[in-house]
């Protein structure tokens, strides 16, 4: 094991001084030269706000677009993790119709637009699939104080149809990419787990329940807490189906307000406080499958 510890030489600080001028320069011309009035002073009642009628503290605007954010990454990583697993294992599938399903689902979601896959689904099957599964009616009939479970879960109840489309589009698109990190993982276990699980009476089934699969999905854990993050990024595309997610709350309050980069700052601070920490616990869980794998 290498234990060399690492410095910091002359020309690190040297770029790190650098970078540091070039931002501050930037960040004075923007203020300075910018043509914009700047103004701060409503800036924390987008975040949180005293309600003079209840006379209680309430999420702001922005705050209420993190929290249907983050259901509607929850939801979709989710449901794209049954997608990608199911379609992970089409893929490495001795049966050539199987791998055929998955590999025209990969190559077809791969190679279409998030934005156009959204309004494909949302306009022309979304509203269909919602009507059908009495979905579209049940949020015509419930008050969200009628049904507290679904609001914590889904959100606002008039929303579900709109939610649901998102979680779905959402779900077919990064399940096509956690299909390939589900196949990768498969195939990285070596032939040997294989013959040895088939010497002891397991058929292909058990195989992947109790031997194969438990091991790919260890492998791929960084990959897929990766994909997770990268989630929470696309979910700001389907603020085009007016879901209020984070995006489009800010979208709301810059048509409001006219304080353009006041709101999308604050927007880039909200999805950096979500994102950044699953960074860190991502680097922290690659180190330590890293030290598992040394040792």
């Amino acid at each position: 094991m290498n234990n060399t510890k690492k410095r910091i030489s002359s020309l690190d600080v040297l770029l790190l001084a650098a970078i540091s001028g070039g931002l501050f320069w930037f960040a004075y011309h923007l203020i300075t030269q910018l043509n914009y009035n700047w103004d701060w002073t409503s800036a924390p009642d987008y975040i949180v706000r005293f309600d003079q009628t209840s006379g209680k503290w309430e999420a702001g605007l922005l705050i209420q677009g993190l929290l249907v954010t983050i259901r509607l990454s929850i939801w979709s990583v989710l449901l794209a993790l049954v997608i990608g697993t199911l379609m992970g294992i089409f893929r490495v599938s001795p049966r050539p119709l199987l791998r055929m399903i998955s590999s025209s689902y990969v190559g077809l979601i791969r190679n279409i637009p998030p934005l156009v896959l959204i309004f494909i689904f949302y306009f022309f099957l979304g509203d269909q699939i919602m009507q059908i599964t009495g979905i579209t009616e049940l949020s015509y009939n419930l008050e969200d104080s009628s049904s507290p479970v679904i609001t914590f879960l889904f959100g606002p109840v008039e929303q579900l149809p709109a939610f649901l489309s998102g979680v779905i589009t959402m779900s077919l698109f990064e399940g096509a990419y956690i299909t390939e990190i589900v196949r990768a993982g498969i195939e990285s276990i070596e032939k040997e787990q294989w013959e040895a699980s088939a010497a002891l009476g397991f058929n292909r089934r058990n195989q992947l329940i109790h031997i194969i699969l438990p091991q790919a999905f260890s492998r791929s854990l960084p990959p897929l807490a990766g994909q997770f993050i990268s989630t929470i990024k696309d979910s700001s595309i389907v603020s085009v189906i007016s879901i209020q997610e984070l995006t489009f709350a800010g979208q709301e309050l810059i048509s409001a307000t006219y304080k353009t980069f006041e709101i999308w700052i604050l927007v880039i601070i909200l999805y950096f406080v979500l994102t950044f920490p699953c960074s860190i616990a991502v680097r922290s869980l690659e180190k330590k499958m890293n030290t598992h794998k040394q040792s």
